[in-house]
């Protein structure tokens, strides 16, 4: 029998993306950044691995042990939550607080490793539930495959609610920015009115006390 609310909830699943993978290169003082949607109360997993270039083979291969990347997060608000100097490969995880665009910049933390070569930093962002590895928790907790499939849906569930409520958050932004910019082309225009009904009346004054001026001439 079909189940409409199944069918949501399975559709909703399949479009929301599994993780964000890319890669990029770098220069010596060059900074890049990435916007990542964000609802509150989500936790968000960055795993990286920077190479260097070599310029004999003209590829890349694993950097040294020195090369390491400053990375820094700031949430909606341009607060930093998250700032520190990693190695040349690892993970980086924090968890949101409001919903929002987070900006996460990556730039290396020193020009003197690699002496004006590229360097190409692997990405992969992980949103919510996908952070989960339920290996480690059916082990940990010692739970059955169908208690682990019954917790990922409940995650997921979850994550889904979550999804839902910052959509709604975006759609009220988006309502107030509205209103607000009628508002302002509103008053724009009364006061737009206003001024040439007081250019009007200044003109016909000054134009009735030339003509008086010119009778008594």
């Amino acid at each position: 029998m079909f189940n409409p609310a199944l069918f949501v909830v399975l559709a909703t699943l399949l479009i929301v993306p599994l993780s964000n993978g890319l890669y990029f290169h770098i220069g010596e003082t060059e900074r890049k950044c990435f916007i990542e949607e964000i609802p509150d109360e989500t936790t968000v997993v960055a795993n990286y691995k920077v190479e260097l270039y070599d310029p004999r083979s003209g590829g890349f291969m694993p950097s040294s042990p020195g090369i390491g990347m400053h990375v820094e997060i700031k949430d909606p608000d341009d607060k930093t939550i998250l700032s520190r100097v990693y190695s040349s490969e690892g993970r980086i995880s924090f968890t949101s607080h409001i919903p929002g665009e987070h900006v996460l910049c990556m730039y290396s933390n020193s020009t003197a490793w690699f002496s004006g070569s590229q360097l190409r930093v692997h990405l992969d962002i992980q949103v919510g539930e996908h952070t989960i590895d339920y290996a480690n928790v059916a082990q940990k907790e010692k739970l059955t495959e169908l208690q682990l499939r019954i917790r990922q849906l409940l995650d997921q569930v979850d994550q889904i609610t979550k999804e839902q409520n910052y959509q709604r958050y975006r759609e009220e932004r988006f309502r107030q920015t509205s209103d607000s910019t009628n508002q302002r082309v509103l008053w724009w225009s009364v006061a737009q009115t206003v001024v040439l009904l007081i250019m009007g009346v200044w003109q016909m004054r000054h134009l009735k006390s030339f003509f008086e001026a010119k009778k008594l001439v």
